[in-house]
Formats: structure tokens, C-alpha cells, sequence
């Protein structure tokens, strides 16, 4: 049980999980899709940025990537970069390739790619690898106080 897990649970949220064989070294969310046969554009991957004004996490399609002026412009903020995956990890609590969104160490401003409407549900890390939590967009949108915002590319 992941503290993302326990969260879920705690929150009483419709949640779903997927647990699959993890022996990706990266690309850690085309590995999940292939896995658990779900479109790669439905599993959402967790990425950390940061910028002077602070750390954004951007949840986009495991099909692309963020755009990250637009993640910026999004979340109030003038630039960001990419995070390095150990800072990432120290500041999530998480492992990279297993970084959930939900109950990291420090709740961090959120934004949530708009595609994520698309789906009936989304996948997102569920705290570790080869463990995917299966959600609706608009609660994992208020259970994140997330920014719904066009930032994957």
C-alpha cells in the first residue's frame, strides 16, 4: 500500500488500480500503456519543474511531453525547467518512473493537461512502478486543486 494509495482511500475518491510487470528502464509511461493495454495518450505521467518562484508538477499524456511555457503561463509563474529526477525524488517522496501526483511529501501546485477530458479515465502513477491508478479527470483535478490548462505538446 503507497501513500497515494492511502490517500485515495482516505479521500473516499473512485479510483481503480492496475498493477503490471515493471522492467522499463525509462519511458516508464509507454511501458505502462503497452502493459495494460490502454492508449498511450490516456496515461498521464508526473513530471517536476521548477523555476525561481518555485516547483510545478505537470501531468500530460505519456504520448508527449509538456510544453513548458505553457505550463508557466498556466500555474502564474515566469519560467520553469525541467527538475532533476533525484531532486524529484527527495522532494516527492517517490521514485522516478513511480512519482505520483498524490500524497507527495508537500502538496505543490498542480497543473492537468486538458486532453485528460478526452478519457472516461485517466492513469496515473499510483506510487511505485508497475502500479497505475485509474481516475476520472475532474477528481483527480479536485483532489489536486489542480490548473486544468493546454500544456502537452
Amino acid at each position: 500500500m503507497t501513500p497515494a494509495i492511502v490517500f485515495l482511500e482516505k479521500q473516499k475518491a473512485a479510483f481503480t488500480q492496475h498493477q503490471y510487470e515493471c522492467t522499463a528502464l525509462d519511458d516508464f509511461g509507454a511501458h505502462a500503456a503497452e502493459q495494460l493495454r490502454v492508449p498511450l495518450e490516456q496515461v498521464f505521467k508526473t513530471l517536476l519543474t521548477e523555476g525561481e518562484q518555485g516547483v510545478v508538477v505537470a501531468l500530460v499524456p505519456a504520448s508527449g511531453k509538456v510544453n513548458l511555457k505553457r505550463l508557466a503561463k498556466a500555474a502564474g509563474v515566469k519560467k520553469l525547467d525541467m527538475m532533476p529526477p533525484a531532486k524529484a525524488e527527495r522532494l516527492t517522496g517517490y521514485k522516478v518512473g513511480g512519482i505520483s501526483p498524490f500524497a507527495q511529501k508537500k502538496r505543490l501546485p498542480t497543473v492537468l493537461d486538458a486532453s485528460a477530458r478526452q478519457h472516461p479515465f485517466v492513469l496515473v502513477s499510483g506510487g511505485k512502478r508497475g502500479l497505475s491508478v485509474g481516475i476520472a479527470a475532474d477528481d483527480l483535478q479536485t483532489l489536486l486543486g489542480a490548473v486544468m490548462a493546454d500544456i502537452a505538446e
